[in-house]
């Protein structure tokens, strides 16, 4: 079970720290990643992290040098942490987790991840 928490609304240029807590049954090689969906458009990747690791990491192109996703193996909680927010970062945010590693073949789709999140809404003023 996912609870992802931290949205809220936000003036561009401003910061929000997303985070994801997972509970239950988890595994020795997981994954987890964030993605976002905004108003009319498909749901989109935003990031994710190989737990075990913690180093192996992925982005969009679109939130590259902005975002940040890390975890805290004693909390079992990944984050999200989002500088320099922009319009177009509108969105409602969705943490998942994928049974089994990320890496370079796995841990950007959306068929990769088996359980999700409900949603936290971040909105960005201009």
């Amino acid at each position: 079970q996912l609870q992802a928490s931290g949205g809220g609304l936000v003036q561009a240029g401003g910061s929000l720290r997303l985070s994801c807590v997972a509970s239950g049954r988890t595994f020795t090689r997981f994954g987890m990643g964030w993605f976002r969906q905004a108003p009319g458009k498909e749901r989109e990747f935003v990031a994710s992290i190989d737990w075990l690791s913690g180093t192996t990491k992925y982005y969009a192109d679109s939130v590259k040098g902005r975002f940040t996703i890390s975890r805290d193996n004693a909390k079992n909680t990944a984050y999200l942490q989002m500088n320099n927010l922009k319009p177009e970062d509108t969105a409602v945010y969705y943490c998942a987790v994928r049974q089994g590693s990320v890496g370079a073949n796995f841990g950007r789709r959306q068929t990769d991840f088996s359980s999700w999140g409900q949603g936290t809404l971040v909105t960005v003023s201009s």
